[in-house]
C-alpha cells in the first residue's frame, strides 16, 4: 500500500498511520497519550539537540534512515557527557512511499532506541508531493552527568582516542549507489555505552565528538581551532579495514574525509590515555579503538606519515567534500 496525500489530511488515514505504525513500534505511556506536547521528568542540567536526516538510499547495508536518525541524536547528546533520555521524531513523507517502508523504518528506530535506552515521546507526520522519499527530523534531551566537556577544552599533552575503523558508512552508501559488490556495512551505532564506560572509569575527558560528515579531518580541525592548539595524528595508528582501504584505492578516496555514523574521538590527559583506551575497547562499539595522536602547542592539524614525514590535514571545501546524502 502506498501513502498518498490523504495520509496527511488529519483524518482517518492519518490516524491509521499514527496508530498502526508509530504507536505500534514507539509504544510508551508518554507518547500513547497523544497530547500536544510531552511532559517529561528531567533532573539537573540538560543537553538538547536537534537534527534532520536525509540519505539515499533509505535502506543500506548496516541500517536505514530510521536507525541513522536515532543514532545521530543519541550520539550528539552523549558527546556532551549527557545520558540520552527522550527523543522526538518528525516524518516528512513523500507521496508514493510504501506503507511497509515507513513501518520498517519505525521498527528499526524502536529497536535502536531500546538499545540506547531512550524513549520516543513525541512526533509528527506530514505528507508532501514527491516520489517516495522520506525525511526525518529529531530532537533529543539528555541529563548531563559530566560537565566541562567541550571541543574548546583540548590541552597540550592530551591524547586523542578514535573509537574504531574509519570510512565504513561512506563506503557502504557509495557502494550501494554505484552497484559495487562488497561486504562493507555502515558503522551506524549508538555510542552512549562508550561514553558511559569512559565516565564510569573516572577518566577526565576534555573533549568528545562524533565523527560524521566531513570525517575525522573536519573534527580535528574544529578541535584545533576552538582550543587554539595543534593536533598531530599518526598515519600508522589510524584504523581502517582492508575492504575500505581497497574501496578507497579504487575511487581515490581518503578515509580521513569520509563520513562515519558510529565513531567518536575522546581527548583525554596523556597520563590517562591507556586507561581510557581500555574503557573504550571494552565497549560494544569500541573494540577497534586506537590512540591516534596528541595535542600540541601551535595551530592546525598535521599527520606523521609512515615515511616519517608531516602532511598538513586541511578542511576541504565545496566539491572536495564527499557527499552521501
Amino acid at each position: 500500500m502506498k501513502i498518498d496525500m490523504s495520509y496527511g489530511s488529519g483524518g482517518k488515514q492519518t490516524g491509521d498511520l499514527i496508530n498502526q505504525v508509530f504507536l505500534k513500534h514507539f509504544n510508551n505511556k508518554t507518547l500513547n497519550r497523544l497530547e500536544d506536547a510531552a511532559v517529561l521528568s528531567v533532573e539537573g542540567k540538560i543537553a538538547y539537540t536537534t537534527d534532520s536526516f536525509v540519505v539515499t538510499p533509505l535502506f543500506f547495508r548496516g541500517g536505514n534512515i530510521g536507525k541513522l536518525a536515532v543514532c545521530g541524536t543519541v550520539n550528539d547528546l552523549s558527546m556532551m557527557g549527557a545520558v540520552p533520555k527522550y527523543l522526538t521524531a518528525g516524518f516528512i513523507i513523500e507521496e508514493g512511499t510504501e506503507l511497509e517502508t515507513i513501518e520498517e523504518i519505525a521498527r528499526t528506530m524502536a529497536l535502536t532506541a531500546k538499545e540506547a535506552g531512550v524513549r520516543i515521546v513525541a512526533g509528527d507526520t506530514k505528507v508532501v508531493d514527491g516520489n517516495g522519499g522520506v525525511f526525518i527530523n529529531t530532537s533529543g534531551i539528555g541529563e548531563v552527568m559530566k560537565g566541562g566537556i567541550s571541543i574548546s577544552h583540548c590541552k597540550p599533552g592530551d591524547a586523542i582516542i578514535l573509537s574504531g575503523n574509519l570510512g565504513e558508512h561512506h563506503a557502504a552508501i557509495l557502494s550501494h549507489r554505484m552497484g559495487i559488490e562488497n561486504q562493507i556495512a555502515s558503522d551506524c551505532a549508538p555510542l552512549n555505552s562508550i561514553v558511559k564506560n569512559l565516565l564510569d572509569s573516572q577518566i577526565r575527558v576534555h573533549c568528545m565528538r562524533d565523527v560524521t560528515r566531513g570525517g575525522l579531518a573536519t573534527v580535528l580541525n574544529e578541535a584545533a581551532e576552538q582550543s587554539a592548539c595543534s593536533v598531530e595524528i599518526w598515519e600508522e595508528a589510524l584504523p581502517v579495514s582492508p575492504e575500505v582501504k581497497g574501496f578507497c584505492g579504487i575511487l581515490g578516496l581518503d578515509p580521513l574525509y569520509m563520513a562515519n555514523e558510529g565513531k567518536m574521538i575522546a581527548v583525554v590527559p596523556g597520563n590517562q590515555a591507556e586507561k581510557a583506551l581500555k574503557a573504550v575497547q571494552n565497549s560494544k562499539y569500541g573494540t577497534n579503538a586506537r590512540i591516534i595522536g596528541t595535542i600540541l602547542e601551535g595551530n592546525g592539524v598535521r599527520m606523521k606519515t609512515r615515511l616519517n614525514g608531516l602532511r598538513t590535514i586541511d578542511l576541504l571545501y565545496g566539491e572536495g567534500l564527499p557527499r552521501i546524502c
